[in-house]
């Protein structure tokens, strides 16, 4: 026996409904957030199991993959759909075309979907508790790491309203010489009082390379002349530059700490060391791609499947006598960025990957296409390494383009 479940989610309370395999509705509810909402959609599920709850297969959608609740599911050994917003709008107009929506509405059409097309939606994949470690940390050291790119730009932004100096003087605004020095003169008529002892025990402290040549082009640019702003508007803008260093200054330090995080859970991994040994993968990078994968051994049947998910592989759009193969658009923001790193960096790590990458190149792909296809190969050699419990090997995983080099 099988019961559906639809659970539309939302931040404090669930709409749920439970389904038979006919379609028809057994039970609704407003569940709580939390242990006392698990344990009554426990209790609706246990009031339609039947004299025997044991032969009973729950299958639930829900539009997250993640959290606590997700985790109290699988933990109740219900198979679990995290199914894609996108998806299950698309999926309402077959029941209403009115564009009529309600919470209700969705758990309906949640638990529809797990009914009829359950061979057709990728269940939540059963991670370990080492990985999912992995992945917090990977993604709040990313998001980090983004968050800091988005402050700089605002910084330099700033800057080049009234202190184009400055853009001039520094190389990287959020380094951090360069964020001592703009905090300690945050105007134009500051920073050019700044001596050349300053500057320099600056760069020493940021442990800069030919203190005395660098030290002495700061100190010239920053007295250069330029076009500025009245002093009133200049010293507005040094507040507004103080604030974005400030956070810049504290982002720089706690990516660094999770850093040490990152290396710290991944090293733990059993699947570390295949991880590591992929050319252009290192601790951060592999950390980053062995969480969003995750780590079930059952999740990825084949190699394509593993691609399909990166979002590495084309897709092929066919009408009549029109064919059309492009990129995916659709997926893992994380994966695919941390991909795509990985292809560029193996270009100098692994001769088959530079020989393949340039295989792509002289058919006529550009350089983002050719990488995308030298990252989908990759995954593929990744699955496999995975599978066999193996290490890369260079002329295993290219054996025709090693000899190509050799030749």
């Amino acid at each position: 026996m099988r019961l559906f479940v639809g659970d539309d989610w939302a931040e404090d309370h669930h709409d749920v409904e439970v389904m038979d395999a006919s379609g028809r509705r057994l039970a609704k509810a407003r569940l709580p957030e939390g242990v006392t909402g698990m344990a009554r959609l426990h209790a609706l599920v246990g009031e339609h199991a039947g004299d025997e709850p044991d032969d009973v297969q729950v299958l639930v959608g829900i539009e997250t993959d993640r959290g606590p609740w997700v985790q109290a599911l699988l933990a109740a050994g219900y198979t679990v759909f995290a199914i894609n917003p996108l998806q299950a709008s698309h999926y309402r107009a077959r029941h209403a075309v009115s564009g009529a929506k309600s919470d209700a509405a969705d758990a309906h059409v949640l638990a529809d979907m797990v009914r009829t097309d359950a061979h057709q939606l990728r269940p939540v994949a059963g991670d370990s508790a080492a990985v999912e470690a992995v992945k917090v940390v990977t993604r709040t050291h990313k998001t980090l790491i983004w968050e800091r790119t988005r402050h700089t730009q605002r910084l330099r932004h700033a800057l080049r309203d009234y202190f184009p100096a400055a853009l001039v003087a520094f190389e990287d605004l959020d380094a951090a010489d360069t964020l001592e020095l703009l905090a300690k003169a945050p105007t134009p008529a500051a920073a050019a009082r700044l001596t050349l002892s300053q500057i320099s025990a600056a760069l020493r402290r940021a442990r800069r390379r030919d203190v005395a040549t660098k030290a002495a082009a700061i100190q010239a640019a920053l007295r250069a002349a330029h076009l500025g702003q009245p002093d009133v508007v200049a010293g507005a803008y040094a507040a507004s530059v103080r604030a974005l260093i400030a956070v810049l200054t504290v982002l720089n330090e706690q990516v660094k700490e999770l850093q040490g995080q990152v290396a710290e859970h991944f090293g733990q991994h059993p699947a570390a060391e295949i991880v590591l040994s992929q050319p252009g993968l290192g601790q951060v990078l592999g950390a980053r791609v062995l969480a969003e994968f995750g780590d079930d051994p059952d999740r990825y049947t084949t190699a394509k499947a593993r691609k399909n998910y990166a979002g590495t592989s084309p897709i092929t759009r066919a009408s009549g006598k029109k064919r059309t193969v492009s990129a995916r658009f659709v997926h893992n923001d994380r994966l695919i960025d941390a991909l795509m790193t990985q292809a560029f960096s193996s270009l100098q790590a692994s001769p088959g990957a530079r020989a393949y990458y340039d295989r792509q190149r002289e058919r006529g792909a550009n350089h983002n296409a050719a990488l995308r296809q030298l990252a989908n190969r990759l995954v593929g050699i990744l699955h496999g390494c995975l599978k066999t419990g193996s290490l890369y090997d260079e002329t295993t995983a290219w054996p025709h383009h090693v000899e190509q080099v050799a030749a």
